[in-house]
């Protein structure tokens, strides 16, 4: 196998590059990625908009991440078809920016709101209507696909270290926020209220387990997500070399661990087991 130096610059094994550098196991990613990925997250929508699970208002974040992750998977799709329609690179790298800044937003979003519950009960209270998280997905999609443009703009220009900086600056902000939030409940769940009576204690203590539990699963699926594709982007600035192969481990805990969030709600759903049940 040919191993040129690959010219394009996204994480992902971006779709400028040719067949005869994409082997099996690369391909074989991409296609578990959207062959997985796209079914499972078009289940959750169905389940989240039926009223399958807890409702359209209490699940409304996982609702918007799995609609920034079906894009993820169709990004996946036309990676394999680069060179079929002169459309489908710039839709690609537009694509890419739901997986950079879109998902891990709104796994933030996910993370903020048990930690309101639990830390800040009474303004939870105050913003829990649906209206609020309305506006919160509003401003999310809005930097979104502000992202998605930029993504467009610095992949076509092949701006390796300008596109390291730009997912790299994110994910430290994103996960600054999940670290935080996860303290503070940590902090809230070895604390209890005084006055409180022994069964009303276990209770309280009990949803703040869930909450430290659901924001920690879903800080280190974000330190998989991420953590692989900052080291090998350095490594490919330090070195100024940018082979397709130095890209492939990253991408591979990418899509695996992007499988962390929906296997996390389908378990909450109870619908994890519901295949076997049959």
């Amino acid at each position: 196998m040919n191993n040129s130096t690959a010219n394009f610059t996204t994480p992902e094994a971006s779709t400028t590059f040719f067949f005869g550098l994409m082997d099996k196991e690369r391909m074989c990613v991409y296609v578990i990625h959207f062959l997985f990925g796209f079914p499972t997250h078009s289940y959750i929508i169905w389940l989240i908009i039926t009223g399958s699970g807890s409702g359209v208002a209490s699940e409304f974040f996982n609702l918007n991440l799995s609609f920034c992750e079906i894009g993820s998977s169709l990004s996946a799709m036309f990676s394999l078809l680069p060179y079929m329609f002169s459309s489908f690179p710039i839709l690609t790298h537009f694509l890419k920016g739901l997986g950079i800044t879109g998902r891990p937003l709104f796994q933030c979003l996910i993370c903020v709101e048990p930690y309101l519950a639990v830390v800040h009960p009474v303004t939870f209270l105050k913003y829990k209507p649906l209206r609020y998280r309305v506006i919160c997905c509003t401003v999310a999609w809005i930097i979104t696909i502000g992202s998605c443009l930029f993504c467009i703009f610095i992949l076509v220009s092949l701006k390796t270290e300008t596109y390291v900086w730009f997912f790299s600056l994110q994910f430290i902000l994103f996960l600054s926020i999940q670290l935080f939030c996860l303290v503070a409940v940590l902090r809230a769940l070895k604390q209890s209220g005084p006055g409180e009576r022994g069964r009303d204690r276990k209770e309280e203590n009990h949803m703040k387990r869930r909450a430290f539990y659901l924001i920690l699963i879903t800080t280190m699926s974000m330190i998989m997500l991420y953590v692989p594709f900052i080291i090998t982007g350095f490594f490919v600035i330090l070195t100024q070399q940018n082979f397709v192969e130095f890209w492939f481990p990253a991408y591979l805990c990418y899509v695996l661990a992007g499988f962390v969030q929906p296997v996390l709600y389908l378990q909450r759903a109870g619908k994890i087991f519901c295949c076997c049940a049959h």
